[in-house]
């Protein structure tokens, strides 16, 4: 390996930074630098046989014998330029024009040089193969001042045919040896392409097979989707009737006075179904959205009411963990247009968030309605000084099932839909949530929607919109 390092180092001393990074442009480019160091001096014992076997050497010795000696400086003009085809043109038209010069003076079409002809054409097609109009071109440039040479003066006879065997055979075997390093390293280059191919045939496969097994995963996803949506309808019926006639018991209880146990046992049952119906309806709503199919119903309603029904929803959680409640709302934000019921969902649910994580705490309620070109924004900011969340965890909480941590799931219970819910129904509502949260500080959610301008509503009337027009433009 020692031995090669300092070759390899001198042939890429000529190569261009630019043709390293490609690993078949380096492969080239080190084969042209390789051929044209080595190549010459492999055709010097031509020229020294030339020169003996010419009793009389002039310009036509000494022109081949030069031109052979110029096929040192393509590396250099490689390096110099960076555009290796420039350099392997300069390269096939010198070897074409030097074979026809030398068969011309030494033995004609007879000539020891004419093999050298078809490997210059050869080499064209192989360096320049994005140009073979420019390689024909070049050849017959070349044929035809032979030729025309030929007929006007025909061949001048400056050595005897027989006393040229010599060159000859050192030629012939200098075009083999040439002919096959080239051979050798195309069959390589041949391989290496072939076993490529074969890789992403390969990978061809594997993408389609990921492909089907996608397809399988959303179409079972779709089908488990429908699946809950269906069973979650399915459980809403007796739920209600649960939670109905568990108030009738409470009513009954009130009024007749009796055990206080009673009412104990009938409020907790009354509790509970109010809580699994609202997961039954979080499942429910997030399966409809699952399968890109929700109703939206856009409607007018006025903004300080909506507020006013999430503060009272939301007061005696508040009360109960010992919090504070602040509200900055002015009184004139007046009439908007959006999906009433999911605004006052995802507020809701933001609001219950920071009751439920604070406690003895402060939770601040702000909301405000800002123009801009594209129309009115609702933007509705719940803060809050409770646990607080770590950076890193934030990204999980709009995950479906996704809470912030393990130990806050284990201590404060939940499902993880909340959040995940909120932000893709206000994704339908051309908006979305943001966060921000320090641990031991407090957090701060922010939902941000599009309220509908004149000519972007539809009242009293339910618009089907598909998942894909859920993206968040607000953010």
């Amino acid at each position: 390996m020692l031995m090669l390092d300092l070759p390899i180092r001198l042939i890429d001393w000529f190569i261009p930074d630019a043709a390293k990074s490609e690993r078949s442009e380096l492969s080239l480019s080190r084969n042209f630098v390789f051929t044209h160091l080595f190549g010459p001096a492999l055709s010097q014992s031509i020229s020294l046989f030339l020169y003996l076997s010419d009793p009389n050497p002039g310009i036509a010795c000494w022109l081949v014998i030069s031109c052979i000696w110029m096929f040192w400086t393509l590396p250099f003009v490689y390096k110099w330029s960076g555009n290796l085809q420039l350099a392997a043109l300069i390269s096939v038209e010198l070897l074409a024009s030097t074979s026809l010069f030398g068969s011309y003076y030494y033995g004609g079409v007879s000539s020891p040089f004419l093999p050298w002809l078809i490997i210059s054409l050869l080499l064209g097609f192989f360096y320049l193969s994005e140009r073979p109009f420019l390689v024909v071109c070049l050849f017959t440039f070349n044929i035809v001042g032979f030729c025309i040479a030929y007929m006007r003066w025909g061949f001048p006879e400056l050595v005897p045919l027989a006393q040229l065997t010599t060159v000859g055979w050192i030629s012939i075997l200098s075009a083999t040896i040439y002919m096959s390093w080239m051979a050798i390293y195309y069959a390589n280059m041949i391989s290496m392409r072939t076993d490529l191919e074969r890789e992403a045939e390969r990978h061809r496969e594997t993408a389609v097979r990921l492909r089907e097994a996608k397809d399988a995963a959303d179409v079972a996803n779709r089908a488990k989707s429908i699946f809950l949506a269906k069973m979650s309808h399915e459980l809403r019926t007796p739920l209600n009737a649960v939670i109905g006639f568990s108030e009738i018991l409470l009513e009954n209880e009130e009024l007749d006075g009796q055990s206080e146990r009673k009412k104990v046992d009938l409020g907790r049952i009354n509790a509970a179904g109010k809580h699994l119906l609202s997961l039954v309806t979080d499942v429910l709503d997030l399966s409809k959205i699952e399968s890109n199919f929700i109703e939206l119903k856009i409607e007018q309603f006025d903004l300080n009411a909506m507020v006013r029904e999430v503060i009272a929803n939301i007061q005696p959680m508040i009360i109960e963990n010992g919090n504070k409640l602040i509200v900055k709302c002015r009184d004139d934000m007046g009439i908007v247009s959006t999906d009433q019921t999911k605004l006052r969902q995802a507020a809701l649910n933001l609001m219950s968030n920071a009751a439920k994580f604070t406690q003895g705490g402060t939770i601040t309620l702000s909301v405000q309605r800002r123009k801009s070109a594209a129309g009115d924004w609702i933007e509705i900011q719940v803060r809050d000084t409770g646990i607080g969340i770590a950076q890193s965890d934030i990204p999980r909480l709009f995950q479906n099932f996704g809470q912030a941590s393990r130990a806050t799931s284990t201590k404060y219970g939940g499902t993880g839909l909340g959040l995940a819910l909120s932000q893709k129904l206000c994704g339908l509502m051309g908006g979305g949530i943001s966060a921000s949260s320090e641990v031991g500080q407090g957090s701060c959610f922010t939902i941000r929607v599009l309220a509908w301008m004149d000519e972007q509503r539809n009242f009293n009337k339910n618009i089907l919109m598909p998942q894909s027009m859920a993206t968040a433009s607000a953010f």
